[in-house]
């Protein structure tokens, strides 16, 4: 299965442009309304986010989780509180205005910060989240080396879906990510 999605995140990369990261003028988190809030009484995405990751979710009226376990594949931690989590954008929402998302509509960027369908979204630790922060592939990797595989594969789907170039470094950091497959 990984040597699959592995062969599959290779055939990607080689279709994705290379080119010198934008700059972070006009940049803004806001731009990209992440992690919505309720619609409709739905819950807000990253309420939705922390349903799906974690494991016996207990939320209250208003959605909000208020008891679970989740595990943060980046670090191997077990969180036992909501407080200990946060919801990670595997590709950086500043590192995805550097690499093309500056030239989206904000209809487009509010999608992406948003997304659930893809791998863009996962539940990590606080301290695993903080780490990382906006790097990229080629200055961060998960504490976890056998996470390596399944994070770059998901760099990548998410990148290609989205049609944003890669640098050079990103793609060499990748490649060396994808053979621990």
């Amino acid at each position: 299965m990984q040597a699959d999605s592995a062969a599959m995140a290779r055939r990607m990369l080689a279709g994705l442009k290379v080119a010198r990261a934008l700059s972070l003028r006009g940049y803004s988190r806001k731009r990209f309304q992440p992690l919505d809030g309720r619609r409709k009484g739905k819950c807000s995405t990253r309420e939705s986010v922390l349903a799906r990751d974690g494991r016996r979710v207990r939320k209250n009226a208003s959605c909000h989780p208020v008891k679970g376990t989740w595990y943060s594949p980046y670090d191997g931690k077990v969180l036992k509180s909501e407080k200990q989590v946060d919801v990670d954008h595997v590709v950086p929402l500043s590192y995805a205005w550097r690499s093309g998302a500056r030239r989206w509509s904000q209809a487009k960027r509010r999608a992406f910060a948003n997304d659930l369908r893809r791998p863009e979204l996962i539940t990590v630790s606080h301290s695993a989240n903080i780490a990382k922060g906006g790097q990229g592939p080629q200055s961060w990797r998960p504490q976890r080396r056998a996470h390596w595989c399944r994070y770059a594969t998901s760099w990548i789907t998410v990148k290609h879906h989205y049609r944003l170039f890669v640098t050079r470094d990103e793609r060499r950091a990748l490649l060396n990510m994808l053979r621990t497959c």
